[in-house]
Order: C-alpha cells, then structure tokens, then sequence
C-alpha cells in the first residue's frame, strides 16, 4: 500500500502506522527504503527461554562488533556465515548464529536455554530494520495509541455489535475482499449519516445514483443480476434511511 501511496502522493517523511499482522522485516524495510517513519505493532513473543529475564530482547547488540551480550555479560560472536531459515509462509530469509562457549560453564545456563550446547542466538537479515521500528514506536508511543483508538474501533462495532464475525464467500481473495468490502461500505455510509446533514446527505445521494447507473457501474465490474438487485435494494434502503 505505501509502494502504491507512493506513486500518488510524496510520502517521505510521513508515519506509517500498522498492526502486528504486518511485523515482517521485509515489509519493515521496505516501508524505511520509502523514506516512512514506519510504526508496526510487535507481537509477543511465540516462545520464551525457561526463564524470561533471558529472552532475546535481554540481550545487547553491538554493531560495531557485530556480537551479542547475554545477561550474565558474556559476549556471543558469529562466524560471519549467512544461513538460510525457512519461514512459515514460505519465503526463505537469511540469518546468522550467535555463541559463546562460556555456556557450557555458565551456572545459569539452565535458565537461559534447553539446549546442552548452550544458547544460539539468530540474527536476521533485516534485524536494524526491526529495530529502528522498535525505537520509532519507544520515541513515539501516543501515536500508537491513537491508532488503535482511531482504526480498532470500526472493527469492533463491525463486528461486535453488527454481528460480521466471519465472511461469507470463503473462494478466493478476491471474493473474500468484496464482501469484507460490502461491509466497510455500509460502515463508512451510516458514519456519513450520523455526522452530515440528512437532507444534504440525501441530496448528495440522490446525485451520486443517477450520476452513475447501476448497470453501468456493475457491468464493469462483471456482477450478475443478483448484484443488480441488492444494489436497488441498497439504494432504496439508503434514501429510507436517510430520509
């Protein structure tokens, strides 16, 4: 979205707030490649270390080296070899391993991983890109808040109290797109009937109908004539209620 954005509009230096769903490095570095002060949600984490004080996040990077310090201060080094993970969704992404045989000595090794080995700490590819988000989203939290006060919200009422917990046409994307689409649609017109004048929204409505004929606008759209039919029907609703 911010690549399609951007062929529009200068969205340099602009902020680019996202859910967790979108915590992808790739993604993550695309976005800062564009020139956004991108702010994506961080999940938890899906597995913890057999004590938390030893997660990941415990432990320092320092760039300049390129090694880790674990909590006990021990340094973690790599031997420079890029090795490739494969992930959930199928892509491939390059990582590198960290250790440090102070584990196998470590008197609080037991707390900091299963492995008898000692600990192995993996560095993605896109780990600054991860980071700088993380710093973006620390130097600016309200932000982020605003955001799920602004964007949760519609969602909620969707599906919460109109009662759209799930989509009906399950085939394809495309199908699934259009009905969540429906439903923002009906979402954005009540908005518009509860904030604008209703005899200037109905003029507005009137206007907008009989600018675009419904076989024409859904035509292009290849819809049948059951699409036809929801669409009077909508349109008559909308008048009825906006009346």
């Amino acid at each position: 979205m911010l690549k399609r954005t951007s062929g529009i509009i200068d969205i340099k230096g602009v902020i680019g707030l996202f859910d967790k769903g979108y915590h992808t490095g790739s993604e993550i570095k695309t976005a800062i490649d564009l020139g956004v002060n991108i702010m994506v949600a961080i999940p938890e984490h899906a597995s913890h270390t057999p004590d938390p004080n030893y997660d990941i996040t415990h432990f320092t990077y320092n760039k300049e080296n390129d090694t880790y310090t674990c909590p006990q201060n021990e340094t973690l080094t790599t031997n420079g070899t890029w090795y490739s993970k494969q992930r959930n969704n199928g892509a491939a992404t390059k990582m590198k391993h960290y250790l440090s045989e102070a584990c196998l000595t470590c008197p609080m090794q037991g707390n900091c991983t299963k492995n008898p080995k000692g600990r192995l700490v993996e560095r993605s590819e896109y780990a600054e890109y991860i980071e700088q988000n993380k710093a973006n989203i620390e130097a600016d939290k309200e932000t982020c808040k605003k955001r799920q006060c602004i964007i949760e919200h519609p969602f909620g009422t969707i599906k919460r109290q109109w009662g759209f917990n799930y989509i009906m046409t399950k085939r394809t994307k495309e199908r699934a797109s259009a009905d969540v689409g429906l439903m923002f649609i009906a979402y954005n017109l009540r908005r518009l009937m509860n904030i604008k004048d209703k005899k200037a929204f109905k003029e507005f409505l009137m206007e907008l109908c009989f600018a675009f004929p419904p076989k024409m606008v859904l035509s292009n759209l290849k819809t049948s004539n059951l699409s036809l039919s929801i669409f009077g029907f909508a349109k008559n609703e909308l008048f009825n209620n906006a009346a």
